[in-house]
């Protein structure tokens, strides 16, 4: 008995070693973990969904023994990419809408849309994603073409940044608008006393408005659709900013089904019932989805003049643009989302809007503070006032795609002297030591490699301009990468669960079949994903 009894415990040793104590370890990497000394590593083990160790194989394989042992041959390994301000649901709706994308003239998108009513004959037609910026002829176009083809089917068709539509007669007369009518912050545009069609910012919302409710099949393929697509460039966490309270309920229901494994950080829009169900019922946080925030807007886009600047357009000698709203308006909501704990988000573009906003934010937040309230695009900034970010703590959450998109008109919108604290992303950064970046999809594309580019390299896809547009305010690249990781997850009060590959955090990572951080910089573009993971689980595999 004495003699089995080492056997026994080696035979049960053995044993014991063959036990899986993980679900799975990456090895042969290069793993940019973006922690607090932005350390590289060659393997981790996740278990459980969350990382629970980093370092070298050899190491780690001693110490866990894996049911999935996934070999990457040395391939570059991110933390999943966060998109910091996106228009999630709305770009799943514009997947099964007219796509204006890229178009290059007004004929271009009527032929677009005739081609889209063949196919779906029957409710309204509705488009986006036109931008008069990129005709030959830059004028606002007119609907009477529409009227003629659709004298009786609404049609309302947006522009690529939605704060602009031509609706045809059809939907208007839906609407009551009137020639003479006039809206705060919108505009009903008129020619000789007849109704254009052009609607810009809050003039779009009373046709808008008269468009029947989706059904939830609908709102179900929406999320779905946009995202596969999401996950196919490696985005792991969306920020959706202005959604209805409605549909709280229904991402949740689709994360606890397991259909929709997106991470999603909720924005509620500016209404009072959002106001109400958000202070009744308190952050809303589960692993996948984060409501705790509301986007407000203070005023329009650059591209349909609705941005609200100190002094004129180079462009419109007599035009400033506007606000969204009396600045009343923002003075009461500020201090009752500041009272109930919630986050304040911040459309703001032209430099006055950001004035005004910096302002009332400084009043609410009397000096440095964790609240981490939010200006959304900080596009223009007058140099007197990009101080106030740091000194209230205040968050510029970017695009820096953009700057790429605009750079081509911005500077006949603002003149030269304005346009060099337009897009000023190093000067920002500066302020906190931090900044948030996202797209804006579908403004711009989903792509967060898209980002990555035009964060260091300040250039379009085909190289330009060959130096880089205001280069001087390009962030390195490790600031990139920590903008549309770690630091969009800080944006959303969540760098302690993600953002970074460490352990304890949720094993979201992604897998690029390029180094970004050290090919050239016109290789960034063309890099893809090969395969994406949320909790350890593979949610996208390029085949």
């Amino acid at each position: 008995m004495k003699r089995l009894l080492p056997a026994l415990l080696l035979l049960a040793a053995a044993c014991k070693q063959k036990e899986y104590n993980a679900d799975m370890l990456v090895k042969n990497a290069v793993v940019y973990t973006v922690d607090s000394n932005f350390t590289t590593a060659s393997a981790f083990v996740v278990s459980g969904g969350k990382i629970l160790a980093v370092g070298n194989a050899d190491s780690l394989e001693q110490q866990y023994n894996a049911r999935e042992v996934l070999d990457v041959q040395g391939a570059a390994v991110y933390p999943g990419f966060i998109d910091a301000h996106a228009h999630f649901y709305e770009y799943g709706m514009g997947l099964q809408e007219v796509n204006l994308v890229g178009t290059h003239s007004w004929p271009e998108i009527i032929d677009s849309v005739k081609t889209y009513s063949e196919r779906n004959t029957d409710g309204w037609i509705i488009g986006n994603g036109w931008d008069q910026n990129d005709w030959t002829n830059k004028h606002f176009p007119d609907k009477a073409k529409l009227d003629s083809l659709f004298p009786v089917r609404p049609v309302i068709l947006s522009r690529v940044d939605g704060h602009a539509a031509i609706a045809n007669q059809a939907a208007l007369n839906i609407a009551g608008v009137k020639p003479g009518q006039t809206i705060n912050g919108g505009e009903i545009e008129t020619n000789n006393g007849k109704l254009t069609g052009i609607l810009v910012d809050n003039a779009v919302g009373i046709v808008t408005r008269k468009i029947p409710e989706p059904t939830s099949a609908m709102v179900d393929t929406a999320l779905l659709s946009a995202q596969s697509n999401c996950f196919a460039v490696g985005l792991t966490t969306v920020d959706d900013c202005g959604l209805p309270y409605t549909m709280v309920n229904t991402i949740n229901e689709l994360q606890h089904k397991g259909d929709l494994k997106m991470r999603m950080y909720v924005m509620l829009a500016d209404r009072q019932e959002n106001y109400d169900y958000l202070f009744k019922h308190g952050i809303i946080k589960t692993p996948h989805l984060n409501v705790r925030a509301f986007k407000v807007y203070a005023d329009g886009a650059l591209g349909s003049r609705g941005a609200c600047l100190l002094k004129p357009y180079a462009d419109s000698a007599k035009w400033n643009g506007f606000l969204l709203s009396n600045p009343k308006h923002f003075e009461e909501i500020a201090p009752k989302i500041a009272a109930h704990g919630f986050q304040m988000c911040t459309h703001a573009i032209g430099d006055s809007a950001v004035r005004v906003m910096l302002k009332i934010y400084a009043a609410n937040l009397k000096g440095k503070n964790d609240l981490r309230w939010r200006i959304e695009h900080s596009q223009i900034v007058s140099p007197q006032d990009i101080d106030k970010f740091g000194e209230y703590s205040v968050i510029p959450s970017v695009q820096p795609t953009h700057a790429t998109s605009d750079m081509y008109w911005a500077g006949k919108r603002l003149g030269n002297e304005r346009l060099k604290t337009a897009y000023a992303y190093k000067q920002l950064l500066k302020q906190n030591g931090w900044i948030p970046l996202g797209t804006d999809f579908p403004v711009e594309n989903i792509n967060p490699l898209y980002t990555f580019y035009a964060a260091v390299e300040r250039k379009d896809l085909k190289g330009f301009p060959e130096g880089g547009f205001q280069s001087e305010n390009a962030l390195s690249r490790i600031e990139a990468l920590k903008g549309m990781t770690i630091w969009a997850a800080k944006a959303n009060f969540e760098e302690k669960e993600k953002g970074s590959i460490e352990p304890g955090k949720y094993a979201d990572f992604v897998i690029l079949n390029k180094d970004i951080m050290k090919v050239k910089g016109s290789e960034i573009p063309t890099t893809k994903v090969t395969k994406t993971y949320i909790n350890g689980v593979k949610v996208y595999d390029k085949k």
